[in-house]
């Protein structure tokens, strides 16, 4: 069964205004969508996840990163959450042929976590969460992988290169790539890879 999958990162220190900075820092080493190139949308969130946006703007075209922070940059404040979606392309197979695949742009999203946003929730999940949709374009477990393996490996790779380039160019402190049911993806993809063999 498909799981989200998230990755946290921590950074030495987040202040008010390290949070864009930082943030932009790792928007530039994600490998967007060639199809939906740029950041779709920005959205800033006061105090807590529950309040309703102070700000939101979508991009047509998609936004460099260097511009779409620039709009969050006018609502500075370390009590608010800036939330940034992007597009990645990943291999999937066809809806209706299983054994044929096509890249598809899919949604990423990054949420920056001011140090008094949501009563400290960067200290559960990170100063910058990255939310990277369900896990199941990295498993498919539900097909044969003799035929998925090529595909899954290369989305696999995808994400191992952007999180490889953020943690050799962001200067973070740590990173966590967790799912929301708390299953490690390497397990899970150890124990897909040995029901081949």
């Amino acid at each position: 069964m498909a799981d989200s999958l998230y990755l946290s990162l921590w950074f030495p220190t987040f202040s008010e205004k390290e949070m864009l900075p930082r943030t932009l820092s790792v928007l530039k080493q994600f490998p967007f969508s060639a199809a939906r190139p740029g950041v779709n949308s920005v959205a800033v969130y006061p105090v807590s996840w529950s309040e309703a946006s102070v700000y939101a703007q979508s991009f047509d075209f998609g936004a460099d990163p260097e511009r779409a922070v620039s709009f969050a940059a006018e609502f500075l404040h370390e009590d608010y959450a800036y939330e940034f979606e992007a597009r990645w392309d990943l291999w999937t197979p066809n809806e209706d042929d299983p054994r044929r695949w096509q890249l598809r742009p899919e949604p990423v999203r990054f949420a920056a976590h001011g140090l008094r946003f949501d009563d400290g929730i960067f200290q559960q999940h990170g100063h910058l969460q990255v939310d990277l949709g369900l896990d199941a374009p990295f498993l498919q477990e539900e097909l044969d992988f003799t035929d998925a393996e090529v595909r899954v490996r290369a989305n696999v790779q995808k994400l191992i290169n952007f999180t490889n380039a953020v943690e050799k160019n962001c200067g973070i402190s740590g990173r966590v790539l967790w799912s929301e049911s708390d299953e490690n993806l390497a397990q899970k993809l150890i124990a897909r890879l040995q029901k081949v063999h």
